[in-house]
């Protein structure tokens, strides 16, 4: 149920609270949802929740899933997620974090959050090699084939994770690249058991990297934490040698998203 200081002395949600504690009941519940499986949380007539959703779909808030039942974060709304990460004191903490975490790998470090078709990187600090893979923030790069987006995939709920990957066309980016879904499903299983992500390749020819998740307090994957580097510099093995580094800094981040 919404938190009582939500609810007016009558013990109703105040209508101009509406919208915005559906719309965050959405975004905590990881997985697309219903508006039926929300009507008991918010304690709203199944009406009034059919036509909060209409509204925060219409207004991009919400974005209805490929089931056409349920709905997830639409792309105002993951842009407002982006815009708060970003917003300047948090910004300043996160990149002094990043910054020391290229300085210990001595390789280029990304923070990547997911998108509808894809993760976006919204931080990035470059390595001093003067050999180095541009990728500049606000590139969005697919799940399928880079350590972000398998680590990312591989937290989803099993029956959406089917449902996504039913709708997806999983295309070729090297000769390495996984595209037969059952490949790509034992891919993620290893990735959940092991808790990071690798890119032997996969997405780009000569480039191997490897990520692992930046948790919330509800121990959810909110972005990732990736350090890519060319082949003629190190090899996928030797670039995991730099795995506990990466991991520290990840526990850094997820730290402070709760500081």
């Amino acid at each position: 149920m919404p938190a009582d200081g939500a609810k007016d002395k009558t013990g109703q949600i105040p209508t101009n609270l509406r919208l915005l504690l559906l719309v965050e009941e959405v975004a905590k519940a990881g997985v697309p949802v219903t508006p039926s499986d929300l009507v008991e949380t918010l304690g709203l007539p199944k009406p009034t929740v059919h036509r909060l959703f209409h509204t925060a779909e219409s207004e991009g808030f919400l974005q209805r899933d490929i089931d056409g039942r349920s709905y997830g974060p639409g792309p105002r709304l993951r842009r407002l997620s982006v815009h708060t990460l970003s917003s300047q004191r948090l910004r300043a903490l996160r990149l002094t974090i990043l910054n020391q975490v290229v300085e210990e790998i001595e390789e280029t470090c990304n923070i990547s959050v997911p998108d509808r078709d894809g993760m976006i990187y919204l931080d990035r600090i470059e390595t001093k090699w003067p050999l180095r893979i541009q990728l500049p923030i606000g590139t969005q790069v697919p799940f399928h084939c880079t350590a972000s987006g398998k680590m990312y995939l591989s937290t989803l709920n099993q029956r959406y994770l089917d449902r996504y990957l039913g709708a997806q066309e999983l295309s070729r980016r090297t000769d390495k690249t996984i595209t037969d879904i059952a490949d790509l499903k034992a891919e993620l299983s290893l990735t959940r058991k092991r808790g990071y992500a690798t890119d032997d390749e996969e997405f780009m020819d000569g480039m191997v990297a490897i990520a692992v998740p930046i948790i919330d307090d509800q121990n959810r994957l909110v972005s990732t934490l990736s350090t890519h580097t060319p082949c003629q510099r190190l090899t996928l093995e030797q670039l995991k040698t730099r795995l506990p580094k990466l991991q520290n800094g990840a526990m850094r981040l997820s730290d402070l998203l709760l500081s």
